[in-house]
């Protein structure tokens, strides 16, 4: 099929920043795209062949959608899986696949695949609603602290916490969760796995990731992670096991712990681009984005190796500030070299909405990790007056 300067369009279900990132590598081909999202402000408003405002968990709307392109991909994992299965039944090819989708969407789901294939994972208990998990704690059946996530529709640490007594549980909703077992853990991790429709499998560098404590979003992407050889060796092994039982189309994002005994644990996966693979728009030979895009319409897979050391800064809504969002001192960042900001297009800034990205390069990793603290605490998300 010929996918360039023709009349192939790509459908992308979600039209936020991880589409708006597609974009770019789909500009570039001169592919077309169409997009559905719900809201008229998404960032892929601007860029694509046709936006459409609709429903993702409508069927309908998404049937319909399906039926104006001709491949069809996701950069949001909250969809109607209904209409995808009728949609692949009718020979609409749809990557990640409505299976494969439906073993990762609910996160109780996600950790029993893990368990059923033998992936290592922090143990954990499923509970229908909040009430189970209350009866559970009062009867002393669960040790704490523990981490509690609800089982579907979570994001950018929306719908985790840490329960340590009985009473933050209190103002959790009422829905499926898991409970799971607290992981004394020293470094998180995370491998990008690329897979082609024909089963060419390529896997992206280990990077390290830095949490904020308080919103449990990463601050920090790091490439490569600052690990043994053999960590990240084992770290990379385990992330095709995950790619390979999943067998999905595109990326898939591995999240890992390791351990202070070495030990890698699966924490959750996601089946699009990620937040861990941004670094690679300025750091790597083939960004994460156009690998997606190589893979789901079966090219080549490009080279995933790093050009140079690369560090990621999450642009996130500062405390305190709600509206229309300004970014203070960024014309200071744009004056250091190897630093460039990747602005989402969302006009409305909150507390820790994600707002944007800083990649930082350079052949010193020391000194590109001294730019990115440099970054963080020189720019601000915040509101205008």
């Amino acid at each position: 099929m010929n996918y360039f300067s023709s009349n192939f369009k790509l459908g992308i279900l979600g039209g936020g920043q991880l589409g708006k990132m597609l974009l770019a590598e789909t500009r570039k081909f001169d592919i077309q795209t169409y997009f559905l999202d719900p809201s008229k402000d998404a960032p892929c408003q601007f860029g694509a062949t046709h936006f459409i405002i609709g429903d993702l968990m409508d069927y309908d709307t998404v049937y319909q959608f399906g039926k104006k392109v001709d491949v069809l991909t996701i950069e949001i994992e909250n969809v109607n899986l209904d209409a995808l299965d009728t949609l692949e039944a009718e020979g609409l090819k749809v990557y990640p696949s409505p299976k494969t989708l439906r073993l990762i969407q609910n996160k109780g789901v996600q950790k029993d695949f893990y368990i059923e294939n033998q992936i290592p994972t922090a143990a954990f208990k499923r509970f229908n609603n909040i009430n189970k998990l209350r009866t559970e704690i009062e009867n002393k059946l669960i040790e704490m602290p523990f981490v509690w996530k609800c089982a579907q529709f979570g994001y950018d640490g929306n719908g985790v916490k840490i329960v340590r007594t009985i009473t933050d549980i209190e103002n959790l909703p009422n829905v499926e969760c898991i409970a799971e077992q607290m992981v004394p853990f020293k470094n998180e991790l995370a491998v990008i796995v690329a897979r082609s429709a024909s089963g060419e499998v390529k896997t992206y560098p280990v990077v390290e990731m830095e949490f904020h404590p308080e919103a449990n979003q990463v601050e920090y992407v790091i490439c490569p992670a600052r690990i043994d050889f053999n960590i990240a060796k084992k770290a990379n092994k385990i992330a095709l096991h995950v790619s390979q039982a999943y067998n999905h189309v595109g990326l898939l994002a591995v999240e890992m712990f390791q351990t202070h005994d070495e030990e890698i644990l699966v924490n959750e996966v996601a089946p699009r681009p990620h937040n861990s693979g941004h670094y690679s728009i300025e750091a790597s030979f083939t960004s994460q984005f156009e690998n997606h895009l190589r893979a789901i319409l079966d090219l080549p897979l490009g080279n995933t190796a790093s050009k140079v050391a690369g560090i990621m800064v999450n642009l996130v809504g500062a405390e305190g500030f709600s509206g229309s969002v300004v970014y203070e001192n960024i014309g200071k960042i744009m004056a250091i070299d190897g630093v460039t900001p990747h602005i989402y297009g969302k006009k409305e800034t909150r507390p820790f909405r994600k707002m944007g990205h800083v990649t930082i390069v350079n052949e010193d990793m020391n000194e590109a990790r001294k730019i990115a603290e440099e970054v963080k605490n020189t720019i601000r998300v915040i509101s205008g007056q």
